[in-house]
């Protein structure tokens, strides 16, 4: 054997090698990396709801005690009525409740799927159970720019918008928004309550995300009104479950 075709068939070898060890860890690896995007999406839900402190690390089995103790998934119909255990499985939307222990809904998550300037954007926004005050907003996956667009996910953007509003002054469905520069600059007095502070240098981020909300806020309308009517105040009991939460 020739030494040119000796190194082709060590270089070949070593190749696929390499090929079954990568695919060897990636199957291996792939409960763990479903369980840590299982935990982070749990631990972003929590942080919408104001039940994570800021500043701490939290461990796997805390993030699961914490969300099992208050969260409960359900699935809604298009008018916003929640799902039975007769219904179709796997059908309508998806909403997070944040449940007291005697089963009274203190606050809701919806999931924010947008169009952003790179990619999606993909996070959780939680309303309180008046349905129009927003109580947190968080962002777990992006593809903005790092100090510019993604700056979504900086604690001081999303800070804004706990106690903003998504009605107008006589009740009416607007979403939030986020503004060109500085909100209380730019905005009339009546609407600032429906606007956070853009970030500088990333308008067409802010025009995108606002969008997107605004579109997963029109499909969640029925079951905001819902909770502004209170008529849901508690989970029912016959309620369908998300997948996996049952």
């Amino acid at each position: 054997m020739s030494d040119t075709l000796k190194s082709i068939t060590f270089a070949a070898l070593l190749c696929l090698v390499c090929s079954l060890l990568l695919t060897a860890g990636n199957v291996g690896l792939r409960g763990f990396q479903q369980k840590n995007i299982q935990t982070d999406r749990q631990r972003n839900i929590l942080k919408a709801v104001g039940l994570l402190e800021s500043g701490r690390i939290y461990d796997h089995s805390e993030i699961e005690t914490i969300y099992s103790q208050n969260i409960t998934c359900m699935r809604l119909d298009e008018n916003g009525q929640v799902l039975t255990a007769e219904d179709k499985v796997g059908t309508g939307m998806q909403v997070y409740l944040r449940v007291s222990r005697d089963g009274t809904i203190r606050s809701y998550v919806v999931p924010i799927d947008s169009r952003g300037l790179w990619g999606r954007i993909m996070g959780y926004l939680a309303l309180e159970n008046d349905g129009s005050t927003i109580s947190g907003f968080t962002v777990y996956q992006h593809g903005e720019t790092p100090g510019l667009g993604g700056e979504i996910e900086s604690a001081w953007f999303q800070k804004q918008f706990k106690g903003k509003k998504i009605v107008d002054k006589n009740g009416n469905f607007v979403s939030i928004r986020i503004a060109k520069g500085n909100a209380a600059d730019s905005m009339p007095g009546d609407q600032k309550v429906n606007y956070v502070d853009g970030i500088s240098g990333a308008t067409l981020t802010g025009k995108y995300l606002s969008g997107g909300i605004q579109e997963v806020l029109s499909v969640y309308e029925p079951i905001s009104i819902r909770f502004r009517k209170h008529s849901m105040k508690k989970v029912p009991a016959d309620g369908q479950r998300c997948e996996g939460e049952r």
